[in-house]
Formats: C-alpha cells, sequence, structure tokens
C-alpha cells in the first residue's frame, strides 16, 4: 500500500494501527463439511453458485477457496527469492510471469488476446553521476570535501553547478501558525541556506511543535520547498547534534530521502564537524546556536562572511520498464468487472521503510501486498470454474504502486478494454492480516447501488465491515479508477507494526479469515457481473463527505483547497488529477488536467511546493493561483476555507 512518509524515518503523527498477535495459519480439514461452512467459506460460495442458478445457470457447485492454495501463493510472492518485489528489479518480473502462469493455467486468456503482461516504463533508481564535487573557501583557506565521507547530496537535489554565500537558517522552517520563522529578517535569495536537520523542541512535549512527534516540518523535501520560496538555490543540511548528543554524526544514504524526482534546488548534507568549523570562524558556536533556538524558538539566522562554497552536484536516473497482468474473462456482453491488486512491494527497502536501521534486509511484503495478489488469483481460479457471465472480469496485477499508482495509473488511462464498459473496480490491498473480523471497505458512495449491494450481501460468520470511508480515494490503486470515474469498492484489513518492514512475513498471514473474505468479495463479484442494472459512478460533494481530503495541499496540513494530486510529475508543477465538487478550487472553476504553477505569489514546482504554501495561509484567506490549461495559462481567486 502506497505510504508517503517522512524522510528521516519517523512518521509525521501516528496514523498507524498496531497490529495485535496474528492468528495462526491453519487450514480445517477437507473432506469436513460442517467445518468448512463454520469457516464460513462455503455458505457464500454456495449462494453465489445459487444466485447464478438462479439466473439460469446450471452447473455444479464449484469448490470454495481453498486456503492452502491462498497461502501457497503469498508464501511464493513473499519469498526471499523474490526479494521483496521491488519495482523495476528482476524479481518484480519473476512474479509477474508467476501470476500470468497462474491465469494461463485456469484457462483465462491475456485481456488483448495477446500477452498477460502490460509494458510500461518508470523512472527509478537515482544514482550520482561522476561530477560531484563541493570545494570551499573558508578565511581564506581552500579544501575539498569528500563524497560520502564529508559531504552526500539528497536524491532530489538539482544537478548542475552552484557558486554561492551561504546564510545560516536556523532549522529552516517557517511555521507562520506557529509564529516561528527561521526566514525573519535575512535575505537568502540567490543564495546557499545551512539549516538543521529535524526540528526545534523535539524533548519537549508542550512545545508548540509536536516534541517527539516531529511534524511535516521535519520532511526534506518540506524544508528544500520553503527555501526555495524564500529565493534561496540551495539548501546544506546539518545533524542537529545538540538535541541528539547520544547519536553519531551520520550522512544519511543517498537515495533513502523521499521527495520529487527534481525539486529545483540543490541541497546536500554535511558532517556536523565540518558546519561547526564554518560557524565558528563567524565567532559563533553551532551548538549554542542551536540551544538557544530551541529555548525561545526565537530565529539567530546570520550570513556566512567568512565561506564561499563551489558545489557540483551530478544525479542520474534510470527508466525501467515494468508490466501489469492482466487476464480476462468475457462476459455475454463487453461490460466487465475489474478485479485487481498490486504485486510490487519495496524490494530491500527504501525511503518508504518504516525499519530504517534495516534497510538492505528484504522486505518481503507478505500482506502488502502478496495477500491481495494472491486474493485476485484465487478468485480467478474460482470464477474459471463458473459459468460465463453476464459481463465480464478484467483479473490485474499492478507495478509500481509503492511508488504513486504508477501502474494502475497507466492502466486507465492506456486501458486494454474500454474504460466506459468497466462497471465497477474491485480492489484488495492487505486482506491478510484481519483482526478482530474487522474489514474496512471503502467507496460505497462512489457508485449509485454499491451501498445497497454491500448491504445486501451479508459477510460471512465473524466478519463485519467498517463502511465509514466512501468516497473512493487513498492511497492504493483503486484511486486511479476513481477519478476515472469508475464505481470502485476497497477491501482492506488496516495497517500494523509489521507494516513496510522486513517482519511483514508470510507466516503471519491469516489464511482462514483471508479466504473467507475472498468468499464475501466473490458474491459481490458475481452480483457486479450480473445484475440487471450497473451502478452510476457518483461525485460526492464536500459537504457529503465524512472528511474532507482537502486535497493535495498533501498530508492533511494547512487550510482546506479540494485538488487530488497526480502522482505522476509534470516538468513542472502539480497536475490535478481532480477538482473534488464543492471545494474551494472547484468553486473558483479549476477543474482536473489543470497544471498549478503559482500559489499566492509563490512559484510550485512540485506537490512539496504546493503544500508549504498553503500551508502558510488560513481558512478565509483569499489567494490568487495561476494553471496551465492546455496551452492557456489561467488566473483564478481561491478562498480557502477550513478542513472538516
Amino acid at each position: 500500500m502506497l505510504h508517503r512518509r517522512n524522510p528521516d524515518h519517523r512518521q509525521v503523527g501516528k496514523a498507524r494501527w498496531v497490529a495485535q498477535q496474528a492468528r495462526s495459519c491453519w487450514d480445517r480439514p477437507a473432506s469436513a463439511i460442517g467445518n468448512r461452512a463454520q469457516d464460513g467459506i462455503l455458505p457464500h460460495m454456495l449462494s453465489a453458485w445459487l444466485f447464478a442458478a438462479a439466473l439460469g445457470f446450471a452447473a455444479a457447485p464449484p469448490a470454495p477457496i481453498a486456503s492452502q492454495n491462498y497461502l501457497a501463493e503469498v508464501g511464493y510472492l513473499a519469498s526471499p527469492a523474490l526479494k521483496g518485489r521491488y519495482t523495476g528489479s528482476p524479481e518484480l518480473e519473476t512474479a509477474a510471469n508467476y501470476i500470468a502462469n497462474q491465469f494461463k493455467s485456469f484457462g483465462i486468456k491475456p485481456a488483448d488476446g495477446k500477452a498477460y503482461l502490460q509494458p510500461f516504463n518508470v523512472t527509478i533508481n537515482a544514482r550520482l553521476g561522476p561530477d560531484n564535487h563541493l570545494k570551499i573557501e573558508d578565511s581564506g583557506k581552500r579544501a575539498d570535501l569528500a563524497l560520502g565521507r564529508d559531504y552526500s547530496p539528497v536524491s532530489f537535489s538539482s544537478s548542475g553547478k552552484l557558486a554561492s554565500e551561504v546564510v545560516f537558517a536556523g532549522y529552516g522552517i517557517t511555521a507562520t501558525d506557529l509564529h516561528y520563522d527561521d526566514y525573519a529578517g535575512i535575505d537568502v535569495r540567490d543564495k546557499i541556506v545551512l539549516i538543521l536537520r529535524h526540528e526545534p523542541q523535539e524533548s519537549d512535549d508542550k512545545s508548540v511543535f509536536n516534541g517527539k512527534e516531529l511534524t511535516s516540518h521535519s520532511v526534506f523535501a518540506m524544508k528544500a520547498s520553503n527555501a526555495k520560496q524564500h529565493g534561496a538555490r540551495g539548501v546544506i543540511l546539518v545533524n542537529d547534534m545538540a538535541a541528539h548528543a547520544g547519536d553519531s554524526d551520520k550522512l544519511i544514504p543517498f537515495g533513502r530521502a523521499e521527495g520529487p524526482n527534481d525539486a529545483g534546488i540543490f541541497f546536500i548534507q554535511v558532517k556536523y564537524s565540518d558546519a561547526a568549523a564554518w560557524i565558528k570562524a563567524e565567532g559563533r558556536d553551532l551548538r549554542e546556536l542551536e540551544t538557544g533556538i530551541d529555548k525561545d524558538l526565537q530565529p539567530r539566522s546570520f550570513t556566512l562572511s567568512h565561506l564561499k562554497l563551489d558545489l557540483y552536484v551530478d544525479i542520474k536516473h534510470d527508466t525501467k520498464t515494468v508490466h501489469n497482468v492482466a487476464a480476462y474473462m468475457p462476459g455475454e456482453t463487453g461490460e466487465y468487472v475489474v478485479v485487481g491488486a498490486h504485486y510490487d512491494h519495496l524490494g530491500l527497502g527504501d525511503e518508504h521503510s518504516l525499519a530504517p536501521s534495516q534497510i538492505g534486509k528484504i522486505h518481503p511484503g507478505a500482506d502488502d501486498n502478496a495477500s491481495g495478489t494472491a486474493g485476485v488469483i484465487e478468485l480467478a481460479r474460482w470464477f474459471s470454474q463458473q459459468p460465463q457471465q453476464k459481463r465480464g472480469i478484467l483479473f490485474m496485477t499492478y507495478a509500481g504502486e509503492e511508488e504513486g499508482l504508477l501502474g494502475s495509473q497507466y492502466y486507465v488511462n492506456h486501458p486494454i478494454l474500454p474504460l466506459n464498459d468497466a462497471v465497477a473496480m474491485i480492489n484488495m490491498d492487505m486482506i491478510g492480516r484481519i483482526r478482530d473480523g474487522k474489514v474496512y471497505v471503502n467507496g460505497t458512495g462512489t457508485g449509485s447501488t454499491l451501498g445497497k449491494l454491500i448491504e445486501d450481501v451479508k459477510p460471512p460468520e465473524g466478519l463485519h465491515l467498517d463502511l465509514s470511508e466512501k468516497l473512493g480515494y487513498g492511497g492504493s490503486d483503486h484511486m486511479e479508477f476513481t477519478l476515472k470515474q469508475v464505481p470502485v469498492l476497497f477491501f482492506f484489513s488496516g495497517l500494523h507494526a509489521d507494516y513496510h518492514k522486513p517482519s511483514d512475513t508470510a507466516d503471519k498471514i491469516d489464511g482462514p479469515d483471508a479466504v473467507k473474505l475472498l468468499g464475501y468479495v466473490g458474491e459481490v463479484v458475481t452480483r457486479l457481473a450480473n445484475d440487471p442494472g450497473r451502478p452510476q459512478f457518483v461525485r460526492l460533494a464536500e459537504q457529503e463527505t465524512s472528511s474532507a481530503t482537502g486535497g493535495s495541499g498533501g498530508s492533511g496540513y494547512g487550510p482546506n483547497f479540494g485538488s487530488i494530486p497526480d502522482f505522476d510529475e509534470p516538468p513542472k508543477g502539480v497536475r490535478f488529477a481532480d477538482v473534488r465538487d464543492g471545494t474551494p478550487a472547484a468553486k473558483a472553476g479549476l477543474k482536473a488536467g489543470d497544471i498549478l504553477i503559482e500559489f499566492d505569489g509563490k512559484d510550485i514546482g512540485n506537490l512539496y511546493d504546493f503544500t508549504y504554501a498553503l500551508r502558510a495561509h488560513k481558512p478565509g484567506d483569499l489567494v490568487t493561483v495561476k494553471v496551465l490549461r492546455g496551452s492557456q495559462t489561467i488566473e483564478a481567486k481561491v478562498l480557502l476555507t477550513e478542513r472538516r
């Protein structure tokens, strides 16, 4: 499951659930019909068969989904041999071929009639090129800092050459709502800012910041956006050693910081000892500056008059071809239901790992999302034993979800089957760790009949559905279908303590409960494939939502704007994948497809820039924005509102 997080390896807030003890993976005797009924598997599959029989199909009741098959598939996909299925890795391609061969073994044909694999390109693996240098002149003394030992670029840094003065700018934070601004009274235009990592008063639970729970002000890309909006051309980050006296002064390994491909500003990290020496040459003490800011939250920014810096950054990006996997069972009509899940994960761990000390170890992704992928495979197996449905069923697994819903985004923009014929999309992400029988179902508000359908199809004994989220948005592949006005249902068993860690292993998957859920999903799909009418897409207005997403101001910070971001970055700006009805952006006439390039006079190069610019305002502010719409530049005034 997609999860955008603090590159400093601490979450912004605590949005995670903590897992309870995982149930053991066991299966009841295959010959015991009574025991199968207790599992809740047979009744739902039988009722689905009876529903089909009532429509005139003649067939023996199909075999129920067996948890041993399901667990075997999870076990293979999460095995050490597949090394965490990182997008762009050979192991991801091995997984794709495995899924394709499973579909083939069931007699289900490729969706395009030719090949199960749908190729698309992704940009991955930022790497250092040969021309990275940092030359300094401090009080007339020249020195070259060593790459990897003394300094390191951050992966979202711009590439090129920069020669400039340096300004110390505290933590590099502007937080008007907290009455804190490191940039107050200092001119950093066209200069490099030297800033501290993290944020002030980390050990103070009563701080206007969140104390030990870091806010988004600590995110490297946010610091970059703030520096850029103040006119700086480069950032030098240094560890805040006074607040972390017991820690070693380590450089962040290249590639571990999350951000855009190019933040539009140079960004490097240097060792504390070098930064402290530069500050000392100015007659000041870096540790005292840090502790002073922590004490009174007043800026101590100043220009380093003795320091000159020549910086050369060379970062390369690789392009790889990866694949969605698609198989299709035709129906009597051209309409179809999509049953999907993503099959990629984090490989050996990257900036999205929640166990940063274990990056380099396999992150197997058993629950995220071998569990959903195995669910697609098992539903394909089950439906392959059914008579032909009224509507077809498209079984799909997506690559690149963890990188920003790339596979599903590619599919909806390059559909193999006409997207207008998709009556609904069923997405399964992390369905293998059901706790206390609770399953979250998102999206019931996106289709005119989906709420009634979920009400009519009763879950098996032991499972209960949480239907509180109706929007069809959120960090998984169904969102891309929502944005194309396809009704969606998203099945999810919740986050847990092993999420995005090497400990998300196959032995913790609860097979019996997972196949109970699959039985339920199978019945929902059967209904969608055979009901006389199809659900019509419903756009929920802002006042109808249970909680406003607030849109791509991003991450729940700042006032409400109302746009939904497209994760595929344009060369500059933020493209709106959608604009929510009834929101400030919609009332201002902004539309899906617009590219935001300016917000209240600030240039917007990426989503982080937009987030920081939006958060600097409050509900009731009237801001002028500029968007690109085709070849036109359109200016609009947006009245910001309060988030709900």
